[in-house]
């Protein structure tokens, strides 16, 4: 046993190398491992080297041009010279709960450029519009070399808020048609935003939207001490893309720290407690005590007197 616990030591060793050194094969690789909880995929975890690589979070409601804005933005990094990895959460499949890879078509002209890599997760049933294992594949993106972690969420509404403690920056994408939708995502998506993109500022009230959109942001109609900016985009057009950026840079330099990261890694760290804690409790055995006392069953007395 400590034979073969040496040579799975060995092996993850040898494949954090080589995701070091830029290898998007082993990189790839090493996701689906960390997805698929291999055995022994928690050494590979604990090997990881801390990072403070940016992560900028991506979110908003479906159609909002989420995926056109990244695309726009991974062009931006990869002129200026930047390695870039991008997470696309999409929904899962209902028959096979893979990724529908959406978010792959409108990114295809990065396929083969050696400073970007692109991965598509499905959300596999999780509420939060990322995937299960986010937290684990982000800090593995860390540990490659990138100059910039980009995640993009689902696109779910009033539950996608995880995005905000994972992220250093998160920006929430808009079109100007969301009108009272606005106000349904008042408390989700409205609390978490460090920026607001008004996407497709073509069209027709896009100023309107982008006044009304401000005046429910001001500091004495939210819970932000400052208002939280607005900036128009045309995604599909590359137009305020490099403004954007300015603004998101300038926010994630002048931010010391995301106490909703600590919240975020909290409930993590009690997810896998209680997973670990849980992994002998057997479903099958609770029903067949508890079918045993039949009628004098009392379900408080059972749980104290299993424990």
């Amino acid at each position: 046993l400590l034979k073969i616990n040496l040579l799975l030591c060995c092996m993850w060793q040898q494949q954090l190398t080589e995701i070091k050194q830029g290898n998007s094969k082993t990189l790839a690789r090493c996701i689906s491992i960390i997805e698929n909880e291999v055995v022994d995929y928690e050494s590979l975890l604990e090997q990881l080297p801390s990072s403070a690589t940016p992560v900028i979070g991506i979110t908003g409601p479906p159609g909002a041009g989420k995926s056109t804005l990244v695309d726009s933005l991974i062009g931006l990094l990869v002129n200026e010279g930047k390695k870039v990895g991008v997470i696309c959460v999409d929904p899962s499949s209902p028959f096979n709960l893979g990724s529908l890879l959406g978010d792959r078509i409108r990114m295809s002209e990065w396929y083969n450029n050696p400073n970007v890599f692109i991965r598509s997760l499905a959300t596999r049933g999780s509420l939060g519009g990322l995937h299960p294992k986010i937290i684990e594949i982000s800090d593995l993106l860390k540990a490659a070399g990138f100059d910039y972690i980009i995640i993009e969420t689902v696109g779910v509404g009033q539950s996608e808020v995880e995005i905000a403690g994972l992220a250093d920056v998160t920006v929430v994408v808009v079109v100007p048609e969301a009108g009272d939708e606005v106000q349904t995502m008042k408390a989700g998506l409205m609390e978490i935003a460090d920026v607001f993109v008004v996407n497709k500022a073509d069209r027709p009230e896009a100023d309107l939207f982008v006044k009304n959109l401000r005046l429910m942001l001001a500091p004495s109609f939210s819970n932000h001490a400052i208002p939280v900016p607005v900036i128009k985009t045309i995604a599909a057009q590359k137009k305020g893309i490099k403004e954007l950026w300015e603004l998101v840079e300038n926010i994630q330099q002048h931010t010391t720290h995301n106490k909703r990261h600590f919240w975020l890694m909290a409930a993590k760290a009690f997810h896998l407690i209680e997973q670990k804690r849980m992994k002998d409790v057997n479903k099958e055995e609770l029903k067949n005590k508890i079918e045993a006392e039949g009628n004098s069953f009392n379900l408080y007395r059972f749980i104290k007197n299993y424990y």
